[in-house]
């Protein structure tokens, strides 16, 4: 089962850029047995069975379906959009997602793992930003109670995501 732990944010990813400033970044990692694409990774990610109570919750609250072949096509790169998410960068090894208010990012990359053994091992990344909400004439922006309240909840959820994700990759 592989191990998911807490990173530091990779300073050549997309993701690093929302880590300056009062902003939120933060950064989990999983390495796997085997060659992963970044293209399988997305995919194993939000097509998780966990993922997918997300999207049944975007779904019905927010009214932002998402499917499994719309998170297909997001992994193969032929999608802009997906649920409650846009495309803000996307390459071989990398996926940011903004939501549609620009206040919250998503962050996946698979990467080969060099490996004296030759065999294969690839390292999964997911991570997310929050960015402070400008709070009308104040000077510093501000991340909320609401923020700070769901954080604990936030990070046992992108542990578990990746997990999950994890084992769709081996399971593959």
């Amino acid at each position: 089962m592989p191990a998911v732990r807490p990173c530091p944010v990779p300073q050549d990813s997309l993701l690093h850029a929302y880590q300056r400033g009062t902003g939120f970044a933060d950064c989990y990692v999983a390495g796997v047995a085997g060659a992963v694409s970044q293209a399988a990774f997305v995919e194993a990610f939000y097509t998780s069975g966990l993922f997918k109570v997300e999207r049944t919750l975007l779904q019905h609250l927010a009214s932002r379906p998402a499917t499994d072949a719309e998170a297909r096509l997001l992994a193969q790169g032929q999608a802009r959009r997906f649920s409650a998410w846009q495309v803000e960068g996307q390459s071989d090894g990398e996926l940011l997602l903004a939501d549609l208010s620009g206040r919250t990012c998503s962050w996946l990359r698979a990467s080969a793992i060099e490996s004296p053994t030759q065999t294969p091992r690839t390292r999964l990344y997911f991570g997310s930003a929050v960015v402070p909400r400008q709070h009308g004439g104040a000077a510093q922006p501000g991340m909320g109670w609401p923020f700070h309240a769901l954080l604990g909840f936030h990070r046992l959820y992108s542990r578990l995501l990746l997990q999950a994700a994890s084992w769709r990759v081996r399971a593959a």
